[in-house]
């Protein structure tokens, strides 16, 4: 059997899928914010409370908010900041005592998508994680692509493209830079813009519920972030030319974005006509949870249970 676990900016969840892919155990808890030993503590032991139910031993596979640095082997491009600088991977398997797979969670996202999610079939698939931060993920085939530098995909740090008065510089990002797009189309950055022009605190998930009963301040906020949103998924488009954008994390649950977009995109994609699809994940929340179990092949579940010497 396969554990998979998603360590996000609020949550960790696990979940433990059998030979055939059925769902046997989900368990979620909070995430130890600022506290590194403590993260590393609550997966293991969501890790052994999920074994301990099923009275068996199991692979484990895990996303991150992250990369692992080729030239350090530490944490990389974590918004989960108490992460970086660690060596993440080796302290959890030090800790559960067995190898592991650990990898970014957008890139577990795209693989479970484009193996039996909304992408299920596509050759190239881009999926989008739009939730405490931004991130992005590219699988080929089914099979993720990390790239040479274990980056490919991460649109949420490259400048809001196409931009209009009042977008620059724009606001700070954690990475040290300005106007990431992470900045405007993360949760918190469209809450930021809502608070702007209403002084009012609200969570994306609010401000939609706002909008549909009909609130224009609202409204006006969501039709700015559409218009950013497509402004920055065409370069995405220009570049790797992907036969689906899958999108997931809790803005993905925005659902008149899966109509205004699409009628945006064309005006900023370099073609004269325009097929790629925009899809809700069909695994919600949970799809980074399912592509991290799926981490180990068949063929390596054997190794992927033994004890380290």
């Amino acid at each position: 059997m396969q554990i998979g676990v998603d360590l996000g900016g609020t949550k960790i969840e696990a979940v433990a899928l059998s030979d055939n892919g059925k769902t046997l155990v989900r368990q979620r808890i909070a995430t130890p914010r600022q506290d590194y030993g403590a993260t590393i503590r609550a997966i293991a032991g969501l890790i052994h409370n999920v074994e301990n139910e099923l009275k068996e031993r199991c692979s484990v596979g895990i996303g991150i908010p992250g990369a692992f640095s080729a030239a350090t082997g530490l944490v990389k491009n974590s918004n989960s900041t108490w992460l970086l600088g660690k060596p993440l991977d080796r302290d959890l398997a030090k800790q559960l005592g067995r190898p592991l797979r650990i990898t970014n969670d957008a890139n577990c996202l795209t693989v479970s998508e484009a193996t039996n999610g909304a992408a299920a079939g596509m050759r190239v698939v881009f999926g989008v994680i739009i939730g405490t931060g931004v991130g992005g993920g590219i699988a080929i085939n089914g099979r993720p692509h990390i790239g040479r530098n274990a980056i490919a995909g991460e649109w949420g740090h490259t400048s809001l493209p196409w931009p209009q008065p009042g977008e620059q510089p724009g606001p700070s990002c954690y990475c040290g830079k300005q106007g990431c797009i992470e900045t405007f189309l993360s949760g918190p950055g469209l809450a930021r813009d809502y608070e702007g022009t209403t002084g009012i605190t609200a969570t994306a998930a609010e401000i939609a519920s706002r909008a549909a009963a009909g609130e224009q301040t609202a409204i006006q906020a969501l039709e700015r972030y559409e218009e950013r949103l497509a402004r920055a998924l065409a370069p995405m488009i220009n570049i790797l030319d992907p036969d689906v954008i899958v999108l997931g994390g809790g803005v993905s649950n925005i659902e008149r974005l899966y109509q205004n977009v699409p009628r945006l995109l064309p005006q900023f994609v370099f073609s004269d006509h325009l097929t790629t699809e925009l899809v809700k994940a069909a695994h919600g929340d949970s799809s980074g949870v399912f592509g991290a179990a799926q981490l180990w092949r068949p063929d390596e579940l054997a190794d992927a249970t033994r004890e380290l010497v």
